[in-house]
């Protein structure tokens, strides 16, 4: 496949662990639970970035770019990944992040800074839109600054849960599993894209289910447009020769809560029964959310007794510290 070709710039710990979540399942009473833990990839406390940035800093490293700038909310996890990545890099990083400057900095928040990061506050603009005007003063100084795009969410960036899928099928060849399902949050549509487009490469009959984190996508497109658009284009970028559409996209809308970065009851059990049952930290806005779903679709008889369901964590701890006073009991 194409992506052997592209340049790549290792920067995480691969392939992370899959195991059973035996003591959540038997409380649900419902499929046995499976995890992937992309929240060991390494990178500054991990996460399902560090895979996409490997090949999106591959191509800025190739094209010659001596700085990075990226987007985000106020406790990205992407942003503090690519922080890291420029880190270890001896990269420049700019962080554009939604919002106004705290009176003091937690979470992710407080790992940008630690890891270097020069940090530009945008207000409402937290999904980049203030990067071509920092990119362009950038350039007026003889710098040659790279964009990273919100979430990692490009064909680069899918192209790398592409493998990821293919890393899962040795996995679960070797430990002799089918799974039924597979759940993860979804949210700049990158992961999902790019699942999607493994999977049928792979021609694997598992459901993938992504949880909606965000009740929008885009000022012009929504999520599913963003998602299904990408998996197309990844799809040819890669030159798979497999033809994607809308029957490809299964979204869940039904969890978003509040809204974005809102933690609800819902979030607020999947976090605790995870970690009190399985000594496993989620993130208040992503895996949180998503684990919320998964187990409201096993309370719903979506996912069955006797099936086995595959949780995707995608990473996110840090933004536990931030939120701090609304996990308390």
């Amino acid at each position: 496949m194409r992506h052997l070709e592209l340049p790549r710039q290792p920067l995480g710990f691969f392939p992370t662990p899959v195991h059973e979540l035996a003591n959540l399942g038997k409380l649900l009473g419902g499929p046995h639970i499976f995890i992937k833990r992309d929240d060991q990839t390494g990178l500054a406390f991990g996460g399902n970035k560090t895979r996409k940035l490997e090949y999106i800093i591959g191509r800025a490293l190739a094209d010659g770019a001596d700085t990075l700038i990226t987007a985000g909310a106020i406790q990205s996890n992407h942003c503090r990944q690519t922080a890291a990545a420029a880190a270890s890099l001896q990269l420049p990083c700019h962080l554009v992040l939604g919002g106004k400057s705290p009176d003091s900095a937690n979470g992710n928040l407080l790992l940008d800074q630690l890891l270097g990061a020069k940090i530009h506050w945008a207000g409402n603009n937290r999904k980049g839109e203030d990067i071509p005007r920092i990119e362009q003063q950038l350039r007026s100084e003889g710098r040659k600054p790279f964009v990273v795009p919100y979430g990692g969410s490009n064909e680069l960036g899918a192209t790398s849960f592409v493998e990821a899928l293919c890393e899962l099928d040795s996995q679960t060849f070797a430990m002799q599993i089918d799974f039924d399902h597979i759940v993860f949050a979804s949210s700049s549509g990158g992961t999902h894209a790019g699942l999607m487009v493994g999977k049928k490469l792979l021609k694997k009959d598992y459901q993938l289910t992504g949880i909606a984190i965000d009740k929008v996508g885009s000022a012009d497109k929504s999520l599913p447009q963003l998602i299904l658009e990408l998996a197309v284009s990844t799809a040819e970028f890669l030159k798979t020769g497999c033809g994607m559409d809308e029957s490809d996209l299964i979204l869940n809308k039904d969890y978003t809560g509040a809204g974005y970065g809102i933690i609800g009851p819902a979030e607020k059990e999947a976090i605790s029964l995870t970690a009190r049952y399985e000594g496993i930290l989620l993130d208040p806005v992503y895996t949180g959310r998503a684990m919320a779903g998964l187990i409201g679709l096993i309370r719903k008889g979506k996912f069955k007794k006797g099936e086995s369901v595959l949780f995707w964590h995608t990473g996110g701890a840090p933004a536990l510290f931030a939120s701090a006073d609304e996990l308390q009991n």
